[in-house]
C-alpha cells in the first residue's frame, strides 16, 4: 500500500529537502505549488495547483485528494514567509499578510483534512513554527512574523487537544534561522554554522513520523547549539 504524503509550499528550499527525503524513504509525495507560479517540483510524484491560504481551495483540493488517493498519513504544511520589523515599524497590513501566509496556510489545509483523519482515526500534521514565536527577544524585531507563527503554534495543540484519544499526531518543528541560498544573500555576514539546515528539519520530519509512539512534540531545531 502507498504511504502518501501532501507537502504544502514543496517548492522552496526546505519543501525539497523535504520532499527528497520522504521519496528516498519510499513514500509518494503529492506536492501543492501556487498557481501560476510556474514552479516545477520534479520529485514529486503528483502535483497540484493549491492556493492554501485560501479556504475554498483548499476544500476544493481536499475533495479532489480524497477522490484521487482516498488516504494520506502525513501533512506537511511548509507554505509561510517572513517580515521583519519591530512594534513601532509593523503595521496592520504587515500582519495580515503574515497570517494568512503563516497560518491560514496551515489552518486551512488542517480544516480540510481532519475531518479525514478522523474517519480514518490516524494521521500526522507537521507544522512549522519558528523560534521568535517562542522567544519574546528574538519576536520583537519580528513582530509580524512571530505573531503569525504563534498562532501556528497554538493551532498544532488545538489539533492535539482536540485528537486526544485517537491516533491522530501534531508535531511542530520550530527551527532558527534555515540555511538557504535567500538567506545567506540577505545576511552575508552571518555565522552560517549557527543555522539549521533543511536536510535536518526533513530528517526530523521523518523521524516523527515514523514513530508512532511520539505524540505532539515540539522539535526545537536551533543550529549551533
Amino acid at each position: 500500500m502507498d504511504r502518501n504524503i501532501i507537502v504544502t509550499g514543496g517548492a522552496g528550499n526546505l519543501g525539497s529537502a523535504v520532499i527528497e527525503k520522504f521519496k528516498r524513504e519510499g513514500y509518494k509525495i503529492i506536492a501543492t505549488i501556487l498557481p501560476g507560479s510556474g514552479d516545477e517540483i520534479e520529485e514529486a510524484d503528483d502535483v497540484y495547483e493549491v492556493d492554501v491560504t485560501d479556504d475554498k481551495s483548499a476544500a476544493d483540493f481536499a475533495k479532489e485528494y480524497i477522490m484521487q488517493y482516498g488516504e494520506v498519513e502525513a501533512i506537511i504544511l511548509l507554505v509561510g514567509g517572513y517580515a521583519g520589523g519591530n512594534i513601532e515599524e509593523t503595521s496592520t497590513d504587515d500582519i495580515n499578510e503574515m497570517v494568512k501566509l503563516n497560518f491560514f496556510s496551515s489552518f486551512n489545509m488542517v480544516k480540510n483534512f481532519l475531518p479525514m483523519f478522523k474517519k480514518a482515526n490516524k494521521g500526522n500534521f507537521l507544522f512549522v513554527g519558528a523560534r521568535p514565536a517562542l522567544q519574546p527577544e528574538d519576536g520583537k524585531n519580528v513582530v509580524a512574523y512571530a505573531l503569525s507563527k504563534g498562532m501556528v503554534v497554538s493551532l498544532a495543540d488545538y489539533v492535539a487537544e482536540e485528537s486526544k484519544g485517537t491516533k491522530i499526531r501534531s508535531h511542530i518543528f520550530v527551527p532558527s534561522i534555515i540555511d538557504t541560498p535567500p538567506n545567506r544573500e540577505s545576511m552575508p555576514d552571518a555565522e552560517f554554522t549557527d543555522w539549521v539546515h533543511p536536510s535536518e528539519i526533513a530528517e526530523a520530519m521523518h523521524y516523527a513520523v515514523n514513530n508512532p509512539d511520539l505524540r505532539n512534540m515540539t522539535f526545537k531545531l536551533y543550529g549551533g547549539v
